[in-house]
């Protein structure tokens, strides 16, 4: 039995539903920025309609996407890069915590309010489940990070050093780009939304330009284009 189109009840073309929440996930634009775009291209709608749509359609396109790679990247052999950034919302600081492997694809994205051992243990036991162990955890120091690995038996996979966690200190600077486009975020539910559907999305369209030949690069960008215009076809 074939499922029914998510797109049926929607008068606009899943194709500009499609363009419009690629435009406001993977690059930093703000709503009204998108509308303006649009409608260059000829497309009437209001900002407010691309936020509707990217609440609607984005968790829907980043699961498919996820649903598609998950599979193949698991592996037992990977080095995994853990770090945390500080992320304001409403003028209260949260954390956001996010696993990187070896590389540069986000594997998970996590939400808390402390950075204790115990958010740290939530984190880890969320992306062990989805991606499987890895062979080792390059963290800074921070001591959560230790208590939760000691917890899980895996302490002496943990790897600390100077330098060695760069992979995942480069891996939030699209997401501070687009925070300072959004003006922050007032909810931690949304924060949490937005940062798992940014991730699967840079992982599709992340092509490492400056590690690929210029004929492979757009080979790549054509292939991840044409896969994005197939999500959740009918």
């Amino acid at each position: 039995m074939t499922q029914p189109s998510p797109f049926r009840y929607f008068k606009a073309s899943p194709e500009i539903i499609r363009l419009a929440v690629m435009m406001y996930v993977r690059f930093p634009l703000s709503l009204r920025n998108v509308e303006d775009l649009l409608h260059e291209r000829g497309v009437d709608i209001c900002h407010e309609t691309v936020r509707f749509w990217w609440h609607r359609f984005g968790p829907t396109f980043a699961a498919e996407i996820r649903k598609r790679r998950v599979e193949c990247m698991r592996s037992s052999r990977w080095r995994w890069h853990l770090d945390e950034v500080f992320v304001k919302i409403n003028g209260e600081r949260h954390y956001l915590w996010r696993a990187v492997d070896h590389e540069g694809e986000v594997l998970e994205s996590f939400v808390t309010k402390k950075r204790d051992k115990k958010a740290a243990l939530k984190f880890l036991r969320k992306s062990l489940k989805r991606h499987g162990a890895a062979d080792g955890f390059v963290t800074d120091c921070l001591r959560s990070y230790g208590a939760a690995l000691g917890e899980l038996g895996i302490r002496g996979r943990q790897q600390t050093g100077r330098w060695m966690n760069n992979r995942a200190e480069n891996s939030h600077l699209p997401f501070r780009r687009r925070e300072r486009a959004m003006l922050r975020f007032r909810r931690m539910r949304t924060l949490q939304k937005f940062a798992s559907v940014h991730a699967s999305v840079s992982n599709h369209f992340n092509q490492d330009r400056s590690l690929n030949s210029r004929q492979s690069f757009k080979a790549n960008r054509a292939a991840a284009l044409a896969e994005w215009r197939g999500l959740c076809a009918a």
